[in-house]
């Protein structure tokens, strides 16, 4: 099959297939007029990128898993350097996750502190109006 065809398969495009391409991901075979030659097999493996890009993975990254494949293992994690990506990936995602928490938990206080002092005012407060907050433009200023 033909760029066009792989990409529209693969659900991506020919610019990113000639990337995969010059990034040494997706090998392809010229015919005599120079033309791309891709087969199923070069399906599989985008898929493999694309599947594994979908989770988050650098391209860079969906390398060893690539290399697993074109080895000729049946699957792209089969190989310990697959594994070993996964488990890198896995170490980032929970660094990530125990940031996202504290930034959570901080958020959460700053709620609970502003509800507590909109509370304290607002048992403080007698009959007195809330105030009001307008947006005056000069133009309004220079009319009052």
């Amino acid at each position: 099959m033909q760029i066009g065809e792989l990409a529209r398969r693969a659900g991506t495009t020919t610019r990113a297939l000639r990337y995969y391409e010059a990034r040494g991901l997706l090998p392809s075979r010229r015919t005599a007029n120079g033309y791309r030659a891709y087969d199923e097999e070069h399906l599989r493996l985008l898929q493999q990128i694309r599947l594994l890009q979908d989770f988050g993975f650098e391209l860079e990254e969906t390398r060893p898993f690539v290399e697993c494949l074109r080895a000729g293992h049946p699957h792209g994690d089969s190989c310990p350097a697959s594994i070993e990506v996964y488990r890198s990936k896995l170490a980032e995602l929970d660094t990530m996750i125990g940031q996202l928490t504290g930034v959570r938990d901080q958020i959460a206080g700053q709620l609970a502190q502003a509800e507590a002092a909109r509370e304290e005012v607002a048992a403080s407060a007698t009959d007195a109006p809330e105030p009001r907050c307008e947006l005056v433009t000069p133009l309004q200023e220079d009319r009052a």
